[in-house]
């Protein structure tokens, strides 16, 4: 169970890496815009703003490879807490922003939450 846990941890990192690099790289082209249906305008506006959340979502994907090389119990703690950060996070998205973060983020993180947990 716990090459499990590590390998869903690791996926979940490389999605908040994705999401660091659309949010921050490639808000104003097609990847970023298409995300949102945004016209150049809108875009090039938000920008800023899509930056700030590609940089917290950077900082949710270096924890995770933090717990992942971290020892025990440490790694162990590390990784329930950024886990923990990413579901509440989907969660605050998918009722503020855009349904689909429950979807596209709290669930990935919950399902490597629980697997982290149940490799225990």
């Amino acid at each position: 169970m716990e090459i499990v846990a590590n390998v869903l941890v690791g996926l979940v990192a490389v999605l908040h890496m994705y999401i660091l690099v659309l949010e921050m790289f490639l808000w104003q082209r097609k990847p970023g815009r298409g995300l949102h249906r945004f016209d150049p305008e809108t875009a090039r506006a938000t920008a800023p703003l899509a930056a700030n959340q590609g940089l917290y979502n950077g900082f949710l994907a270096a924890g995770l490879v933090w717990g992942l090389l971290a020892a025990d119990p440490t790694g162990f703690r590390v990784e329930v807490f950024f886990l923990s950060c990413v579901v509440v996070a989907g969660v605050f998205g998918a009722t503020t922003a855009n349904r689909r973060i429950l979807f596209a983020q709290a669930l990935p993180g919950a399902l490597a939450l629980a697997a982290v947990l149940a490799a225990r």
